[in-house]
């Protein structure tokens, strides 16, 4: 079972907006954090967006006042909606979550493509 899986993912105009989700199937009691990272090609993979286990969010300066991190505890996802989307946020972007262990843990999903063009 693969503990993270994105969906969302796909061909968007400039200016366009997507919504891309994470489902977590894995058994994790002890998340920190729930991020969004992006690797954009020939770079490496950053995290862009992130939302704490008490809910506050946190954001790269690439994306902030375009894209919004949030969270269903009941659905186990978490989401990123993209909005005015620019041909620099074309990448692979993946689900993370930062676990409370020691020492520390994270986990990756296998990614989800956002392409942009006109």
């Amino acid at each position: 079972q693969i503990p993270l899986v994105e969906s969302g993912g796909g061909l968007v105009q400039p200016g366009g907006s997507l919504r891309l989700s994470c489902k977590i199937s894995g058994r994790f009691w002890n998340i920190l954090y729930m991020n969004w990272g992006r690797q954009a090609p020939g770079k490496e993979r950053e995290v862009i967006a992130r939302i704490t286990r008490g809910g506050e969010t946190y954001y790269d300066e690439s994306v902030k006042d375009r894209f919004i991190i949030s969270r269903d505890d009941v659905k186990n996802t978490f989401d990123l909606q993209m909005h005015n989307i620019k041909p620099d946020d074309a990448g692979t972007y993946y689900c993370n979550v930062d676990l409370d262990e020691n020492p520390p843990r994270d986990v990756w999903g296998q990614g989800t493509q956002v392409t942009v063009s006109s």
